[in-house]
């Protein structure tokens, strides 16, 4: 992925989005703004901003981008996105290092395994599941299980045919999880996993390749996921995501169910058969 492209990309899918005053012109042949309209908007010479699409202006300033941000319509979340991109753009470009290996630091893996009632699990760089305790083994899939490659909660929505049966909203959850996957990818252009990722999933997925192509980010802090699972049936559960403290990039998700609810009895159902001495334990050491 270069810095160049994917400012210009995510330029061109965000003006496509914005519909134009219509003030009684004609119907357009193409959705959305003109380059020379958001230029207008953004105050900026429509040079200028055909050179940012086509990556051919390499540090645009902080008040352009201000306003390009206006201009496309942007919230917060995307505004972030287009600062990421345009930093990509302006760094000199480096000699890509040798991917870091992202690890779970001991007290947290205790911490995990302290949740006997509630799913929860560290998410890493590219949706990698980092870590988990058995609860949330059960509920979802048996990541640390997985060869290293597979612990990828993305690998295993779109290639798995078990996660499309075990999300009742898949589309909802899987896209929502390539527009992680994009905010990963502006402020990570250089790593290679991650272009390996995308290019195997565009390969093998066409929902993927379309939700990539949308340039949509997404962050998730909190929200209802809902199961279908094989064992209990539908569980509806709550989701807190949580940044770890002292890692960069590392997110603790944390299930609960609703007090009194049928899914807080079918969690506790699962959570009892956890705790059956047939089941291994998961170690610190199995990531």
């Amino acid at each position: 992925m270069s810095g160049d492209s994917e400012l210009g990309e995510f330029l061109k899918v965000r003006r496509a989005l914005v519909s134009p005053a219509e003030g009684g012109r004609a119907r357009r042949r193409v959705p959305g703004l003109r380059r020379e309209e958001v230029a207008a908007l953004a105050g900026v010479s429509t040079d200028y901003y055909t050179r940012l699409e086509q990556g051919r202006h390499k540090r645009p300033s902080e008040a352009v981008l201000r306003s390009l941000a206006d201009a496309l319509q942007l919230d917060d979340l995307s505004t972030r996105h287009l600062f990421d991109l345009a930093r990509t753009v302006a760094a000199p470009r480096r000699r890509t290092p040798a991917a870091t290996v992202q690890r779970v630091r001991p007290s947290l893996h205790r911490l995990l395994t302290s949740f006997t009632d509630h799913p929860a699990f560290v998410r890493g760089r590219r949706t990698d599941v980092l870590a988990m305790n058995n609860l949330a083994a059960l509920l979802l899939t048996d990541f640390p299980a997985k060869p290293a490659r597979d612990r990828n909660l993305l690998r295993w929505v779109f290639l798995d045919e078990e996660a499309r049966r075990r999300y009742v909203d898949w589309e909802k959850t899987a896209s929502s999880m390539v527009g992680t996957l994009r905010l990963d990818a502006g402020r990570h252009p250089d790593d290679q996993l991650l272009t390996r990722l995308v290019d195997d999933l565009s390969e093998h997925s066409d929902e993927f390749r379309t939700w990539w192509a949308d340039h949509r980010v997404v962050e998730r802090r909190d929200g209802i996921k809902r199961f279908e699972h094989p064992l209990v049936g539908r569980i509806d559960v709550n989701y807190e995501a949580l940044d770890v403290t002292g890692e960069a990039d590392q997110t603790l998700f944390i299930y609960t169910t609703e007090p009194g609810s049928e899914s807080e009895s079918k969690l506790r159902t699962l959570a009892e058969q956890v705790r059956a001495p047939t089941r291994p334990g998961t170690s610190p050491d199995s990531n």
